[in-house]
């Protein structure tokens, strides 16, 4: 378990869980290498639910149990949203797809790891979007914010699709006329999720001194000018030139959002058009994780082939390199702990 809960970055949470973002307690009880300021990249929700549940066995197995409370939230919300694009037999299939695959999803969604309350978050903002319960949508998406920052990347989706139907009526009514019809009123709650953010930087205003903290955090931020900078391998968080399967991540993501499109899914379609597009000027060698949001809508995309009896033959056979992976990557991904004292 001390190799679980040691897992990237795990601990780094804990530190936020137990400081609070107070620079003077960070620098006097623990002793990575790493600024203080590189802790504004964590965003509080998860560190704060660690602490709320602390009192049931201490800070470390409270994150994994926050870890893995998030991913049952995460796959109840699939199997809901699933069940509007293949019947009921085959949503199971899907949901069981979802729980394991791809193995970046099923590992940290088994350690320390804020990714399974986001994308949990994500898709629950994204079910009741389409439900047209946009208060929900609101709520859910304030929460996804609360926990990563490329959650304002959602807000923006919401706002293209709610935009994009009506511009072909721009051009037929003045300015005015078009916003009234919008009737922008009944999305409100979507702002929620850039008040979420403002909250965030509010709370560094006074845990840092600085409401940009997020922005000076240090090499958190791997996004770059040009696309495709992940092929340099010099880049400090890449340094390999064995990148291959990266092209398959790509092609499969730019199909994925061609068939959401052409199937005119709306807020799901933008939201993995504009994460995807923003995934290609990330240089970091684990691409896939910083793509794992996209992946319970690429399911959806791909659904009508997932289904199909030959897929899951050749899934039963996948389901040994998943797991095999997985063991060795856990024992693998570690932060070298030597006093466990200060996050207990």
């Amino acid at each position: 378990m001390a190799t679980i809960v040691s897992n990237y970055d795990g601990p780094l949470y804990l530190v936020v869980a137990k400081s609070l973002y107070n620079p003077d307690f960070i620098q006097t009880n623990f002793q990575f290498n790493l600024p203080t300021e590189y802790y504004a990249a964590h965003f509080p929700l998860f560190p704060l639910l660690i602490r709320a549940f602390s009192f049931l066995a201490g800070y470390p197995y409270s994150m994994l149990f926050v870890t893995i409370a998030s991913s049952f939230i995460a796959i109840f919300f699939f199997n809901k949203l699933i069940r509007f694009y293949v019947n009921k037999k085959d949503a199971l299939w899907m949901t069981f797809i979802f729980s394991i695959f791809p193995a970046r999803w099923l590992i940290v969604r088994s350690v320390g790891s804020a990714e399974p309350l986001f994308i949990g978050a994500i898709i629950a903002s994204l079910y009741y979007f389409k439900r047209k319960k946009y208060l929900w949508a609101g709520i859910w998406g304030f929460v996804a914010q609360l926990t990563k920052s490329p959650a304002i990347l959602l807000f923006a989706a919401y706002f293209v699709a709610i935009i994009y139907p009506s511009l072909k009526n721009l051009a037929l009514d003045n300015f005015a006329k078009w916003v009234k019809n919008l009737n922008l009123v009944r999305y409100y709650p979507i702002f929620f999720i850039p008040l979420g953010l403002i909250a965030i930087f509010s709370l560094y205003s006074v845990t840092q001194n600085d409401f940009f903290a997020y922005f000076k955090s240090g090499d958190n931020i791997h996004l770059f000018f040009l696309p495709f900078s992940i092929f340099n391998y010099s880049a400090p968080w890449v340094g390999t030139y064995w990148l291959e399967e990266i092209i398959f991540v790509y092609l499969l993501g730019a199909i994925g959002v061609i068939r959401l499109f052409r199937q005119k899914l709306d807020a799901i379609a933008w939201f993995v058009g504009i994460f995807f597009f923003s995934t290609l000027f990330v240089a970091h060698r684990d691409l896939i994780r910083y793509s794992l949001p996209l992946v319970p809508f690429l399911l959806v995309a791909y659904s009508d082939v997932l289904v199909k009896k030959d897929f899951k033959i050749a899934f039963s056979v996948i389901v040994i390199p998943i797991y095999l992976f997985s063991l060795a990557y856990i024992s693998q991904n570690t932060m070298p702990i030597s006093n466990w004292a200060p996050f207990l």
